[in-house]
């Protein structure tokens, strides 16, 4: 199963330690070597992107920054056999910032990518005639 992680923070103003980064690093070597890790990247500020919102059939187009206190601002993409694993993965991440960058806050989000699996085959959505 697919799940990506998203990380919600404000954007610091100071960078981060560079013993969060060399942790963050070696989590992310554990994580590809375990075979769960996919892929992870920061993502830039909301100022250099776009929503693109759909209401009442009209399309509108706005550009960045958005108004939101917390900005995405990273992802990793796991693949994983349970969602308690790619949790804990989360956890030891949010850990290291809790323990290496002290007076940060910030929240990750954990969703399930769907895949397949995840809908019915085109078999079982007949109905008995």
């Amino acid at each position: 199963m697919r799940y990506l992680a998203l990380l919600k923070a404000a954007r610091p103003t100071t960078p981060p330690p560079p013993e969060l980064m060399e942790a963050i690093m070696k989590l992310g070597e554990d994580a590809t070597n375990a075979g769960s890790l996919l892929d992870t990247a920061g993502l830039a500020p909301s100022a250099m992107g776009s929503r693109v919102s759909l209401s009442e059939g009209k399309l509108t187009v706005t550009d960045g920054p958005f108004a939101e206190a917390k900005e995405i601002i990273s992802y990793a993409l796991y693949e994983v056999r349970t969602k308690e694993e790619v949790v804990e993965w989360t956890s030891r991440f949010m850990q290291l910032h809790r323990d290496l960058w002290p007076g940060w806050e910030g929240d990750a989000e954990v969703l399930k990518v769907m895949g397949p699996e995840d809908f019915a085959s085109p078999a079982s959505q007949t109905s008995p005639a």
